[in-house]
């Protein structure tokens, strides 16, 4: 009998350092140019039951991402991105995280319950001494598991709206998110532990609904849970994430290891009980959607019964999908972007005190780059402290400029001002204005 890791967790320190806003959001036309970058996220394997469809055929039909024709550095390319629906209050707030090993017991506890479980159910089954009675406890094993799920969606469902209303703090909301993830991904081994049961069980295939409800669960993870909790456990230094929340959306984003990096979940859009939805047809919503990154590689999919997970592993990072049947539209979006590769931006500059500054500004939770020269020489200054200032609350500091001269931030949604302070000498850029979101295409609408 094969022994199951247990899933630790450990929570998130978060300190609100940004007020409440209301955002509405359009699609700009965006001007971009061409960079290079791998991304290193790979794709994951394939339950019993599950298809894999790409976008078209390739001479090796096993390779995910089949590069297509790239646009030229003349062409505009943006990285279109889902956010909250319209017509709602929404909630917008950046936090700053890191080391709190404290809670994080609770979490473990958690992990280590569920992980018992686990290998509980599996004695149980290779306990049976009939493959009927077998075949049995598999099918009840399972049908746990789906229960499992459902509290899952009620919960994240619960911690969204909750955090929208204000009845949850970032920090209480990132602890949920964390731990919903961690009890997903324990459920996922269970899943992996009763489909090896079941292919050792006489006179018994796997049912198809393992498939499905293996992608469900990866609805409930994400790149920037995923560095939260490296952050809460010390694994990295700290960093900010902005949240975005409405009743039936939220977004979360960071930058990190030079990376910009967003979740974003629609839960308006998730048709649970929906009907099948094909490889081809998830392919083809994605397509349509983000046109431009489906431009840069060919999208793979993978899932079974109402979800499918499209995938486009690009040359400036990664976009992954979950589309929901019912509505063919996407629900779930992850998004990993180069720095160096981001082109959704407006820049403005201001001079003096022998300083250039450009501040390249973004959407509301996009990445914000401030680069500081010499004004005379035009080359970067380094070491330079960089503060920013939303609306009327106190200014914050963002960091020290790199030996690019250069300083990162998340871009709130309200009118805010950037000052580079290098005593005495001070540049202030002031009324500086969040983007419009760059909306997939079928989203343009709401």
């Amino acid at each position: 009998m094969r022994a199951l890791p247990v899933a630790v967790a450990v929570l998130l320190l978060l300190v609100p350092i940004a007020g409440t806003a209301t955002v509405s959001v359009g699609t700009p036309d965006a001007t971009v140019s061409s960079h290079s970058a791998v991304s290193s996220e790979v794709l994951t394997s394939s339950p019993s039951g599950a298809t894999v469809g790409s976008g078209a055929p390739s001479p090796d039909p096993g390779r995910l991402g089949t590069p297509v024709p790239q646009q030229t550095a003349d062409e505009n390319r943006t990285f279109r991105t889902m956010s909250v629906s319209d017509g709602g209050p929404v909630r917008v707030e950046t936090a700053s995280h890191g080391a709190n090993l404290g809670p994080s017991l609770d979490v473990a506890v958690d992990g280590t319950s569920a992980a018992m479980e686990t290998e509980t159910l599996v004695q149980q089954v290779d306990a049976a001494e009939t493959s009927a009675d077998r075949r049995e406890r598999i099918l009840d094993a399972l049908d746990r598991v789906e229960r499992g799920e459902e509290r899952l969606y009620d919960r994240q469902q619960t911690a969204i709206r909750s955090h929208a209303s204000g009845d949850l703090s970032n920090r209480e909301l990132l602890d949920e998110l964390v731990r919903i993830a961690a009890a997903a991904r324990e459920y996922e081994r269970r899943l992996d532990a009763l489909d090896t049961l079941a292919d050792e069980t006489n006179e018994f295939s796997t049912p198809s609904r393992f498939a499905e409800l293996s992608v469900r669960l990866q609805v409930y993870e994400g790149p920037v849970r995923d560095h939260a909790l490296a952050a809460a456990s010390a694994s990295v230094s700290d960093a900010n994430v902005q949240v975005q929340s409405s009743d039936d959306a939220l977004v979360l984003a960071t930058i990190t290891d030079g990376q910009y990096v967003r979740e974003v979940i629609r839960l308006d859009r998730w048709v649970r009980d929906g009907g099948s939805i094909s490889n081809d047809a998830a392919i083809n919503a994605v397509t349509e959607a983000y046109p431009e990154t489906v431009s840069l590689r060919q999208p793979d999919a993978f899932g079974a019964g109402s979800i499918q997970r499209v995938s486009v592993p690009h040359e400036f990072g990664l976009l992954r999908t979950y589309v929901s049947g019912g509505t063919t539209r996407v629900f779930v979006e992850h998004q990993r972007i180069d720095l160096d590769a981001f082109t959704d931006i407006e820049s403005v500059t201001e001079a003096g005190d022998g300083f250039d500054v450009t501040v390249d500004r973004s959407y509301a939770g996009g990445p914000v780059t401030v680069t500081v020269r010499d004004e005379e020489s035009g080359d970067p200054v380094s070491g330079v402290t960089v503060t920013k200032r939303v609306g009327d609350a106190d200014s914050q500091t963002i960091g020290e400029t790199d030996d690019d001269g250069v300083v990162r931030t998340l871009s709130p949604a309200d009118t805010y001002r950037i000052t580079v302070v290098d005593e005495p000498r001070v540049v202030v850029v002031e009324e500086l204005e969040p983007i419009a979101t760059p909306a997939p295409v079928e989203a343009e609408s709401g």
